[in-house]
C-alpha cells in the first residue's frame, strides 16, 4: 500500500529498482530469427551488466574529477576520492572475472548466434569511451581501425559529450595540475632537485667503489655492472633537466608535466610523512586502475582469441590482433608507474630540514 502524499509513500522493490524495464531488456536475435541459441542470453545479460558497471565507473570518476578541478583541492576530500577510486578498482577486478562467467559458453556455442549480431560490436559502447576519455586516455595516442575516429560510430550528440570530456579535463589533466601546485619541493632553503641529484651521485659513487673493489669480479664483469649501474647523466637525465624533460613530453614519450613528476617522485620517497600518505595512496590509486584496466583489455583479447582464433571481429577490426595491442599501448597513468624507475633506498634519501619535516607531520606542542 503507497500513501497518496508522496513524500510519506512508501515504495515496493520491485518498482524502486525498476525491474519490470530491466528484466524485459533481454531480446534474443536468434529467437526473432526462429533459430534459438540458448547462450545468447548470457551474452546480453553480461554485456548489459558490463554496461551497468560502466556507468557506476562514469559516476565515481565525475565526481572525482569535481573535486580536483578547483584551484585549491581540500585535502580533507582526498579520503572521499580515494574511496572512490578504490570502489572503481574494485568494480574493475569485477569486469575482469566476468569474462571468466562469458568463457563458459564455448566458441561452437557462439557461432550458433555470432552471425546475427553484425555489424554490432563493443567499439560501439560510448559508455566504456567515456570511462577512458575520462581517465585521461588522448584521441592522438588511441588506435583506430580502418582509419575511422573512434568516436564517428556515435550519434552527434554523443560526439559531442565525448568532446566535452576532453574540453573540460579528464582526471589526468586535473591531477597533472594538482601535482604542480605541490609547495615542498622548493621551501625553506630545501631545493628537491638539487639534495636528490646529490644523493644520487653519492649512491652511484657508493655501487662503482662497490663494484671496483670486488674481487670476485672480472675486469670485463665489473665493466658491465658499472655500465648498469649508470650515471645522473643517463639513468636520471629526464627528471634532473626540464629542457630534457619537455622534449620527451614534445615527443609524446611522457605525458606528466616536469613539476608533476617532480612532485609525483618526491611523495613516493616520502611517502612515510603523514601528510604525504593520502597523496601516495591516491597515486597508488590511479596506477591500480591503470593496471586494471590494461588486464581486462588484455583477458577480453585472451577471450576473443579463444572464441574466434582469427576471425575478423564483428565490427570489422581484426579481433584478437586489435584488442591485444590496445593493452599493450593504451596506458593512461604510465608516467605515474615510471617513476619507480627513479626511486632511490630509503638509506639514501636526502634529510628533510627540520621546518619542512615539521609541515610535513602532525605537529602538536604542549604549551
Amino acid at each position: 500500500m503507497e500513501y497518496k502524499d508522496e513524500k510519506y509513500a512508501t515504495i515496493h522493490y520491485q518498482k524502486y529498482l525498476d525491474l519490470d524495464k530491466l528484466l524485459d531488456c533481454q531480446h534474443l536475435r536468434s529467437v526473432k530469427l526462429q533459430k534459438p541459441a540458448h547462450e545468447e542470453m548470457l551474452f546480453i545479460i553480461t554485456h548489459q551488466v558490463y554496461e551497468l558497471w560502466f556507468k557506476q565507473i562514469i559516476h565515481e570518476l565525475e565526481s572525482v574529477i569535481v573535486m580536483f578541478k578547483k584551484a585549491q583541492v581540500d585535502e580533507r576530500r582526498l579520503g572521499d576520492a580515494i574511496a572512490r577510486l578504490q570502489r572503481v578498482e574494485v568494480v574493475m577486478q569485477l569486469l575482469i572475472d566476468q569474462i571468466g562467467v562469458m568463457e563458459t559458453m564455448t566458441p561452437l556455442d557462439f557461432l550458433d548466434f555470432r552471425q546475427f549480431l553484425f555489424p554490432a560490436s563493443g567499439f560501439q559502447s560510448f559508455q566504456f569511451r567515456a570511462v577512458e576519455s575520462l581517465l585521461g586516455l588522448p584521441e592522438d595516442q588511441r588506435m583506430t581501425y580502418h582509419n575511422i575516429k573512434y568516436s564517428s560510430v556515435f550519434s552527434e550528440k554523443k560526439q559531442q559529450k565525448l568532446e566535452d570530456i576532453q574540453t573540460n579535463g579528464s582526471l589526468f589533466d586535473w591531477i597533472n595540475k594538482w601535482l604542480e601546485r605541490t609547495p615542498f619541493l622548493r621551501l625553506d632553503g630545501f631545493d628537491f632537485v638539487v639534495k636528490y641529484r646529490d644523493a644520487v651521485q653519492k649512491m652511484l659513487n657508493k655501487e662503482t667503489e662497490a663494484i671496483t673493489h670486488a674481487d670476485y669480479l672480472t675486469e670485463r664483469e665489473k665493466e658491465k655492472r658499472i655500465e648498469m649501474v649508470g650515471s645522473t647523466d643517463t639513468y636520471f637525465k629526464a627528471i634532473l633537466s626540464r629542457k630534457n624533460h619537455d622534449q620527451l613530453m614534445a615527443e609524446g614519450k611522457k605525458r606528466l608535466s616536469y613539476d608533476a613528476t617532480l612532485a609525483a617522485l618526491f611523495i613516493n620517497l616520502y611517502r612515510d610523512e603523514p601528510i604525504l600518505q593520502l597523496p601516495f595512496q591516491l597515486l597508488t590509486n590511479l596506477m591500480d586502475i591503470d593496471e586494471l584496466l590494461t588486464t581486462w583489455r588484455y583477458r577480453h583479447a585472451q577471450m576473443v582469441l579463444r572464441m574466434l582464433g582469427n576471425k575478423v571481429g564483428t565490427g570489422g577490426s581484426s579481433g584478437y590482433e586489435y584488442l591485444a595491442e590496445t593493452a599493450r599501448r593504451h596506458k593512461i597513468f604510465l608516467d605515474l608507474h615510471t617513476i619507480s624507475t627513479l626511486l632511490i633506498p630509503r638509506s639514501e634519501l636526502p634529510a628533510l630540514p627540520v621546518e619542512l619535516k615539521k609541515k610535513l607531520s602532525f605537529y602538536f606542542t604542549h604549551q
